[in-house]
């Protein structure tokens, strides 16, 4: 399980450290599954708690282009394609970090914003007494493209 953030444009809002909602293709994907307009009233992520939730829900269980849902990889639905695996995207937490935020965070060795998250996620997973599984960080993944 992970923390979804959202931000304003490119302001972030960081509640875990990541960044999520940068551009209008999200503002609009998500506001038409949720019903709100957020091309022209983006701050409502930030200021409305209702919008808020259902943004990061729609992120964590919406596929996107060629990204799967965090939600599939997490639970263990997703296979990867061979050009994933030859991207180094593999099952485990490093992905869902990649799908997130991998333009920023990932294929680049180690990355503090990447071992927060880490950090963040390992403790979320010992409060629920669930195991972290393999692949944790996406320091040698290739973003999506």
């Amino acid at each position: 399980m992970t923390f979804v953030t959202l931000s304003i444009k490119d302001v972030d809002r960081n509640f875990d450290g990541s960044s999520t909602f940068i551009s209008n293709y999200n503002y609009g994907q998500a506001g038409k599954a949720i019903g709100a307009d957020l091309i022209n009233n983006p701050d409502l992520v930030a200021t409305n708690p209702i919008i808020s939730f259902k943004t990061a829900i729609w992120f964590w269980m919406t596929p996107q282009a060629n990204k799967p849902s965090s939600h599939d990889v997490i639970i263990g639905n997703w296979r990867p394609f061979a050009a994933d695996t030859s991207a180094g995207q593999v099952p485990g937490y490093g992905v869902i970090t990649n799908i997130i935020n991998g333009g920023l965070e990932c294929g680049h060795g180690s990355d503090n914003r990447v071992a927060d998250r880490i950090g963040f996620y390992k403790r979320y997973c010992d409060i629920l007494g669930v195991s972290y599984g393999n692949n944790l960080d996406c320091y040698n993944q290739k973003p999506f493209a």
